[in-house]
């Protein structure tokens, strides 16, 4: 019990000036320390004799308490044990607590401490329980059929022998396992039509913590950024914590145009292998006026890779290189990502730029987070190495080809007006309904009929400027549900009619 001396002393802050009796203040703390789960389950309460010398009352004022609380069902009495907390009711517990109301002390004002522009930040939501939905057209999730599960437990178990413990248990401070820092060199890359050397590679804990890496090194207040519009919804709010000059650029059927960003800019954030949200692919004309336009402003261009792993544009050609496969000055900061293909929940990613930005972006991420875990940089670099990426890469992108087809099937044959773009490659699609027509009302409405799809307003700086918009991802979803869950879709479309009308 010594050695819990100090988590009953927190527990119980006994006042004498709070307007209850001391009885009651044990009894309230007791309740909430139940309920809260502070005192685990199985652990026995502090004897009436010791509880009572740690807060400094009668012990008959303990003794009272207790016996209350046995009486109300939250503790039960062991002779010779002590006192513990009665599991087997604590479902009915909540109900019993509104009768030991807790008065909360006064803490500080988080609002005054707080920056205020995270409270306005509208991300892509979906329900904690998007999983139990039977039509999750959710973007950016994995099909858990697909998981190489066998292969990925191989690789974590290699990763446990002895010899790879010594590899990466050691504090690396501001480096990377070398070994996955070559398979992203040797295997990822090249794909992409990108040659780097080991020090112009970093590893991320996923895109969107290169990105604030990024944002963090490079952007200050005043500084200009343009992006795309409609475009990435966290890279705008990453860019717009630490500068107040984030430019939207408009976005057509071609991607972003180089002609259209503002002349304060110097850097320019963009996907163009598949545009988020609308896939347009940023042609090569395009691409080599993106990187005139840098040299010329002496700018700097960021680069997110998005989609660009999982599918080829067949009617295109293939896919194209990067952007900064045809970089020869040092100004394209590549951002890639292993989320999408992988599993979102592993959160490993990279970014590719110049030695001397690398070196910089070590030295601040080590003061975040040092180096993302070492053990999981090489399960993930035994993974690369076996051929178990390469061959996920071609299950998954057969898949979502297939699913996309039928995703754009049955919304021709049940949601004819709506338009799917021209788009024919991505893991989603960009659809734009009838003029007047509410999207975000359809959000809530396709809910009711267990359909998720993500409202167009929160990729638009202006979100009055998506009122139609909306997006379907095909990576969840399994393709045997797709044809019921856009003729599920169409219903809620139909509820919405009359209203529209």
């Amino acid at each position: 019990m010594r050695s819990d001396s100090a988590m009953w002393t927190g527990l119980f802050r006994m006042s004498v000036d709070s307007g209850q009796t001391l009885q009651s203040q044990i009894r309230q703390t007791v309740v909430a320390a139940i309920l809260n789960g502070q005192i685990p389950a199985g652990q026995p309460l502090p004897s009436c004799r010791t509880l009572a010398r740690h807060i400094n009352v009668a012990r008959g004022t303990v003794v009272l308490a207790y016996q209350h609380l046995v009486d109300q069902g939250f503790l039960i009495a062991r002779e010779r044990q002590g006192h513990f907390v009665n599991l087997d009711a604590l479902p009915s517990f909540s109900a019993q607590a509104e009768a030991e109301p807790h008065r909360a002390r006064p803490g500080p004002d988080w609002s005054s401490l707080v920056e205020p522009r995270l409270k306005k930040l509208e991300a892509v939501q979906k329900p904690q329980d998007w999983l139990t939905y039977r039509y999750p057209f959710v973007y950016g999730q994995f099909d858990p059929s697909l998981f190489p599960t066998n292969d990925w437990r191989e690789c974590a178990r290699m990763a446990l022998g002895v010899r790879e413990i010594y590899d990466w248990a050691a504090d690396m401070m501001d480096q990377d396992d070398p070994l996955l820092i070559e398979q992203i060199r040797t295997r990822l890359l090249p794909r992409r039509g990108i040659f780097a050397r080991s020090d112009e590679v970093v590893v991320t804990l996923g895109a969107q913590n290169g990105l604030y890496l990024l944002a963090a090194l490079l952007m200050r207040k005043g500084r200009a950024v343009a992006m795309e519009d409609p475009g990435y919804p966290d890279a705008r709010h990453i860019f717009g914590l630490h500068t107040d000059a984030v430019r939207p650029v408009p976005v057509d059927c071609k991607g972003i145009d180089p002609e259209a960003i503002p002349e304060d800019c110097r850097i320019v954030f963009c996907t163009p292998s598949h545009q988020c949200p609308t896939a347009a692919r940023l042609p090569i004309a395009r691409r080599e006026a993106l990187l005139a336009w840098a040299a010329e402003r002496d700018g700097l261009i960021i680069e997110d890779d998005y989609d660009s792993q999982l599918l080829e544009d067949m009617e295109e050609g293939g896919n194209l290189p990067a952007l900064k496969s045809l970089d020869t000055e040092g100004r394209v900061v590549f951002v890639g990502s292993l989320s999408k293909t992988l599993a979102p929940g592993l959160r490993l990613g990279y970014l590719v730029g110049d030695a001397a930005l690398i070196a910089e972006l070590r030295r601040l991420r080590r003061l975040m987070l040092r180096h993302p875990p070492a053990n999981n940089q090489r399960a993930v670099a035994l993974f690369l190495s076996l051929g178990h990426h390469d061959a996920l890469i071609r299950r998954l992108s057969a898949s979502i080809c297939e699913k996309r087809e039928k995703l754009r099937e049955a919304l021709s044959r049940h949601l004819p007006e709506f338009d799917q773009g021209g788009a024919r490659a991505g893991t989603s699609l960009w659809l734009r309904g009838p003029p007047g027509f509410d999207a975000t009302a359809l959000v809530e409405a396709a809910r009711a009929e267990s359909v998720i799809v993500e409202p167009g307003r929160v990729f638009h700086a202006d979100p009055r400027m998506a009122g139609n918009t909306f997006r379907m991802g095909v990576t969840s979803i399994e393709s045997r549900r797709i044809e019921d869950g856009v003729r599920a879709l169409a219903r809620a479309v139909a509820r919405l009619r009359p209203l529209a009308a």
